[in-house]
Order: C-alpha cells, then sequence, then structure tokens
C-alpha cells in the first residue's frame, strides 16, 4: 500500500499478545486503527512458546503460545484493522506522525493517537560481565527456545542454564524433553526469579537441580564450550572464589532478564521507570506524552500473557476515549511505593468515582505479611498474604471514591 499519508485515529506499535488486545479494543470502540508489526506474523513470542498453560485466565482453558495467538490473529483478520507486517517504526514526531520503513520505502503514518505495545528483549551477556572467550555454545534462552521450537535444531547434549527466569525455566524441561542433560540452573539470588509453579513443573518434576545464590563466573573453552565455573555468591554479591568448582558442558543458557523494547518510546520523549526501565504512565496507561499510551510487556514484564492482554485492553479502551476527548485527567494524585514494595504501575490516578488497579512486585521474600494501602490520613486496604515473591506480580484493587491525596502501598511483616 503505496502512499505518502496514512492517517488514522490509533496506530498500534507491535503485533504481539499487546497490540492484538489493544487494536481490537480500540477498533470495537469504533476508531480506525492501524497495527503495525516488524516481523512477517503476527503473534510476538508467542508463536514460538509450543508449551501450555496460557489462556487459564483470560479463555477459561488452557492453551499453547500459538493457540493463544491464533484466537486473536483471527479476530484481527475479522476486524477493520489495517495490519502492516515486515513495517518498522523509526520514530514518531509531535502530532503523532510515525516514519515507517517497509517494502514500498519511506513512509509516513498520522494518527490521533499512539499505542506503544512493542513487548521486551533478553539482557546480552555483557550486562552480567561474564568473562570467558566467547566461545560457540552461549545462546539466550529466547533464542535457544527460537532455535528448537522453529528450526528443529538442538543447542547441545550437556547444558547449563544462568538464571532462573522463566524462559530460561521452561527450556530446562525443553531440553530434557529433547534428550539433553541439563546439569543445573544457577541463580546469583537467594529466592528464584521465575513463578513457583515453573520451578515445580520444569525442574522439581524432572529432577533439575536448581542452585540459589551461586552464579557463572566464567565461561570455559576457545571454539566451543567446553565447561563453566562457578561459584557460591555472598551477601554483597562478590564471589566466594575459594570454593569455585567446574562444571563440564557443551552449552550454556542465558536466562538473566528481561528489558522493555523502548529506545523507540525514549527517542520520542516518553519518560521512563529506572526500576522497570519502561514507561511512567497513569492510570490510563497514558505516558507523559498526551495520546501516548503503552501497554503490555514494554511497559513492564508480566508474568502471564492473560494479564497482558487485559492491561492491553484498557489501553486501547483509553485511546479511544482520548480521541474522544472523554479522558479524565483532572486533579492528579500519586502512588508511592511504601517498605517492600519495588515498584508499582501506575504511578499516578485521578480523583473521581471508580476503581483504580495497581499493578507492583516486591522487593523482597515476605512472608505471613500484609499488603497495606494508605494515605496519609487514613488506612484504605489491607490484605494478609501467606507470601510474597519477587518473581510474581501482585495486584491490588482500590476503590477511588473519598481518596482526596496520594496513596502509599507498602508491606508490613509480623
Amino acid at each position: 500500500m503505496k502512499t505518502n499519508n496514512l492517517n488514522f485515529d490509533i496506530a498500534v506499535i507491535g503485533g504481539g499478545s499487546a497490540g492484538m488486545a489493544a487494536a481490537l479494543k480500540a477498533s470495537e470502540g469504533g476508531a480506525k486503527v492501524v497495527l503495525i508489526e516488524r516481523e512477517n506474523r503476527l503473534g510476538g513470542i508467542l508463536n514460538q512458546c509450543i508449551h501450555n498453560g496460557f489462556g487459564l485466565s483470560y479463555f477459561k482453558e488452557e492453551l499453547t503460545g500459538p493457540e493463544y495467538a491464533g484466537r486473536f490473529i483471527k479476530k484481527v483478520e475479522e476486524s477493520n484493522i489495517t495490519v502492516l507486517l515486515n513495517t518498522t517504526v523509526l520514530s514518531f514526531e509531535n502530532e503523532y506522525v510515525l516514519n515507517i520503513l517497509n517494502k514500498d520505502g519511506l513512509q509516513q503514518i498520522k494518527a490521533k493517537s499512539i499505542i506503544l505495545s512493542m513487548g521486551c528483549r533478553e539482557r546480552p551477556p555483557a550486562s552480567i560481565s561474564l568473562c570467558g572467550t566467547r566461545p560457540a555454545g552461549v545462546i539466550s534462552a529466547g533464542s535457544a527456545q527460537k532455535m528448537i521450537n522453529i528450526y528443529g535444531k538442538m543447542i547441545g547434549k550437556n547444558v547449563v542454564i544462568v538464571g532462573s527466569g522463566d524462559i530460561g525455566l521452561i527450556m530446562a524441561r525443553r531440553l530434557h524433553y529433547e534428550g539433553a542433560k541439563v546439569l543445573g540452573v544457577y541463580e546469583i539470588l537467594p529466592h528464584p526469579s521465575g513463578l513457583k509453579r515453573n520451578i515445580a513443573q520444569c525442574l522439581t518434576d524432572y529432577n533439575i537441580p536448581l542452585h540459589l545464590s551461586k552464579t557463572v563466573v566464567e565461561v570455559v573453552g576457545k571454539d566451543r564450550v567446553e565447561g563453566v565455573i562457578v561459584a557460591p555468591v555472598k551477601n554483597d554479591f562478590s564471589f566466594d572464589l575459594t570454593k569455585k568448582e567446574f562444571i563440564p558442558c557443551d552449552s550454556v543458557v542465558l536466562s538473566i532478564g528481561l528489558v522493555p523494547e523502548n529506545d523507540l518510546a525514549e527517542s520520542a520523549g516518553v519518560n521512563q521507570n529506572p526500576i522497570t526501565n519502561g514507561a511512567l504512565v497513569d492510570e490510563h496507561l497514558q505516558t507523559n506524552l498526551k495520546g501516548v499510551f503503552s501497554c503490555g510487556n514494554v511497559l513492564h514484564v508480566h508474568d502471564i500473557v492473560d494479564n497482558v492482554t487485559k492491561e492491553a485492553e484498557r489501553a486501547g479502551e483509553n485511546a479511544c476515549k482520548y480521541i474522544m476527548s472523554s479522558l479524565n485527567t483532572s486533579c492528579p494524585f500519586f502512588i508511592k511505593n511504601g517498605f517492600g514494595v519495588r515498584y508499582t504501575s501506575p504511578q499516578k490516578f485521578y480523583k473521581g468515582d471508580g476503581i483504580l488497579t495497581v499493578n507492583f512486585r516486591v522487593s523482597n521474600i515476605f512472608e505471613n505479611a500484609t499488603i497495606v494501602v494508605k494515605t496519609n490520613s487514613k488506612e484504605i486496604r489491607r490484605i494478609e498474604k501467606r507470601i510474597l515473591l519477587p518473581a510474581e506480580m501482585e495486584t491490588v484493587i482500590i476503590a477511588k471514591k473519598n481518596i482526596e491525596e496520594d496513596i502509599e502501598i507498602l508491606i508490613e511483616t509480623k
């Protein structure tokens, strides 16, 4: 579709689970929507996640990643949404002019509102200062997943996994299925980074050892990985090299965290949260740039795709309200991180009726604790929790009625 000008109400950048859900909700609200995806098909990372466990909350049934994506792809195809595949957004300017590049060359799209839903990327080896001679056989968990699930290629026979993020845990099980020996998962923190269910279903069920407060300090090998040196991690995160040991292996899988894909947003002037590396947003998921919304893993890394979808639908609905000038942004209040709370999303809300949904992560493991929501003058909510884990996102729903000041979310321990 070669043209110099493409005009839409709402432009959605990123065609994964968040982008499709946001675009569909915006289209249902009567907006003229364009959905822009740089890959050759919609679905994002779901296309390579062939394991089940998706859709339990949203669809009330268990699906694989491609099945979950397929349901939304079908809805998009049946809608009035314009889909641009193999298209990269290079930048967007004032008045929301998007510069895009595809097979037809450089073009411009003009929109009244933009929804950012670009997902996240894996942290590179350099982010953990991994020592060694850079031999073949060191690969990120997501790349390993793509190699095996999409291209049908094994990465090795004896594997060590660095980091206990969910993708790494799932790949431990997948590698076991494919006949590899997973020698261990090494986590620098004193607690797992992935969900409890993935620890149980991917490691415990297959007798794959998890080593907490222990990590790989060096990769050994010239042309191909020959092994790794592991060592315990002290409380100050230095390594106890007096207890280091050599583990022979031919492959190292890195599951060391995800980073929201926010280079485009940052270059456009969207304010970023230094904790999440995602945008700072209000309760409508609107950034500091009016009419620009952020949702899904580009906002903050979620645990499950069902929550990504629900959040993105809110972004699509609120983008429609914005272009119709019916979005309430009067009398703002702020959400403060109290004791034990690492970050919250959103960071701002507005006076009025209705409910406020706040997602947050704790900074440590807390047992028999209480989530407390309060203002300077009164306590609003108390929620008793048997356990709170940094790996699992918490959600608190607050009635906004009668809130006249900033609120604070904190953890009380007994």
